[in-house]
Formats: structure tokens, C-alpha cells, sequence
């Protein structure tokens, strides 16, 4: 799917999504935010890609964030709307890319801040230029952070320093980022995508279904997606057994099941 605000190709089982707006610096919109869903939905039913790779378009930033003038514009008469048009559907989006099963890698290239950042948080790995920058600022423009910052990124770097960063709003570079465990790994600017591609490859070359179920379980261990994970696995266990085969067989049989307990 290529369209004016993201951008997505498939190469070598490494799909990437690319936010679009490199004159706005990769700015959410209402849009990208739907766009970057439909991505994720085609995603989940894609058979061919094993790693997903997020950046933003140019060399100035990955995303500094929810694009202000459309925010204003939803809430100018309806303070609520800020909660229903801007939050939930951002948090939907990026809840549902957190728990896509495949992996997924943040090229950080310039700029990550406000939703820019919470977008980061949400992918699995984060690799950063040397020029980046993080930030969570809503605090500056009387607000708070509105999609999974004030939750994930306490996890990542700490109740105290996720405090700091959201009270002050003020930025922090990319080697304080490394330091702090909010990026895995600061390479030189020209560097970042080709060492996301060098770890997406490394991922790849493994087996697709055991990184898949060891994202899994590594996530539900820090209480991320436990009922996938439970439901899931179980769900996957049942089915290998007679009595999961038993039950559908029977229901389109239309008989009475023989359950025999294996």
C-alpha cells in the first residue's frame, strides 16, 4: 500500500512502513493514524513478511508527534472530542500494533517526539540515530501524554526518569535515551535503517513461529497481552488433541461427542 501519508512494501520477508510527511516531519494525522492500521491489519493476515521495520521519511525526524493544527480543529467545540476522535483511536492503533505477532523494529531517524515517541514505544526494538532526539512534551501545551506514553515508557526506563520526561517535557538525546533503556542501540545517522535491516535479517533467518511465540511470552511476562497469550497457546494445544477434533467433527456431524479426555 503506497499512498501519500505511509508507505509499505514487503522485501525479503522485512516489511517496512514508512511515515510520509517528511515536510510536516512525519506528523500523525487522522489519516496516517488509519493508514498505519490498515497496515497493521494487512499485516496480521501476511504470510510472506517475518519482521516489521518502522522509520519516517526523511532525515530530520521519525515523528515529532500528533499533528497540533488537526487536533485543534476536532476539539475547537467539543472538548470531548479530544477523548473520543484523538485518544481512543490512538490507542486502539497502537495497542494493536503492540500486539502484532511479528516483531517489530523502530528506525529512529531524527526527531521522536509526543505520539512520534509513544509510536516508538510500541514496536518492540528501537534502534536510534545519533541525532535523534525523545521528548514527551504535552506537559508544555497543557496536556499529558494521550497514547500509551504515561504506560509504556515507565516499563522501559523507569517510574522515576518516564516522571522527569513527562513533567518536564524536556527533550533528551540519543546517548541519555541508550543510557536510560529507551533505545537498544544509538548508530551513526546514515547507519540506522541498514542495522534495523541487519537485525530484522538476523530475526528472519530464524524460525518464524518460535520468535512469534517467544514475543508472546516475553510480553504476557511483563503483563502485556496475557489473554492472548493464555487463550491463545491454549486455544492452539486444544486443537492438536482428539477431543479438539472431536468437538467440531461432532457439531458438523450433528452427533453426540465422544470425548475420551486426549
Amino acid at each position: 500500500m503506497n499512498n501519500s501519508q505511509i508507505l509499505f512494501e514487503i522485501q525479503d520477508t522485512i516489511a517496512t512502513i514508512t511515515l510520509n510527511r517528511p515536510d510536516k516531519l512525519n506528523a500523525i494525522s487522522m489519516a496516517m493514524l488509519e493508514q498505519i492500521e490498515a497496515t497493521v491489519a494487512q499485516l496480521e493476515n501476511n504470510r510472506e513478511a517475518r519482521v516489521v521495520i518502522m522509520t519516517g521519511a526523511g532525515d530530520r525526524a521519525f515523528s515529532v508527534g500528533a499533528d497540533i493544527n488537526e487536533w485543534e480543529k476536532v476539539i475547537a467545540d467539543d472538548p470531548i472530542a479530544m477523548w473520543r476522535a484523538w485518544d481512543r483511536p490512538g490507542h486502539r492503533v497502537f495497542d494493536r500494533l503492540a500486539r502484532l505477532h511479528l516483531p517489530t523494529i523502530a528506525a529512529i531517524n531524527g526527531y521522536a517526539f509526543g505520539g512520534g515517541l509513544e509510536l516508538a514505544l510500541a514496536t518492540d526494538l528501537r534502534i536510534a540515530s545519533d541525532r535523534a532526539e525523545f521528548a514527551l512534551p504535552e506537559t508544555k501545551i497543557g496536556t499529558q501524554p494521550g497514547w500509551t506514553g504515561s504506560q509504556r515508557l515507565p516499563v522501559l526506563i523507569g517510574v522515576a526518569r518516564a516522571k522527569q520526561m513527562i513533567f518536564t517535557g524536556a527533550r533528551i538525546k540519543a546517548d541519555v535515551a541508550e543510557r536510560w533503556n529507551l533505545v537498544n542501540e544509538v548508530v551513526a545517522h546514515d547507519q540506522v535503517m541498514a542495522r534495523a535491516r541487519e537485525i530484522a535479517n538476523q530475526i528472519a533467518a530464524n524460525a518464524p513461529l518460535a520468535v512469534q511465540f517467544a514475543k508472546t511470552i516475553v510480553d504476557a511476562g511483563v503483563g502485556q497481552g496475557v489473554e492472548i497469550a493464555l487463550e491463545g497457546f491454549a486455544a492452539a494445544l486444544g486443537a492438536t488433541t482428539h477431543d479438539g477434533k472431536e468437538g467440531p467433527s461432532s457439531f458438523r456431524e450433528k452427533r453426540a461427542a465422544k470425548f475420551t479426555g486426549r
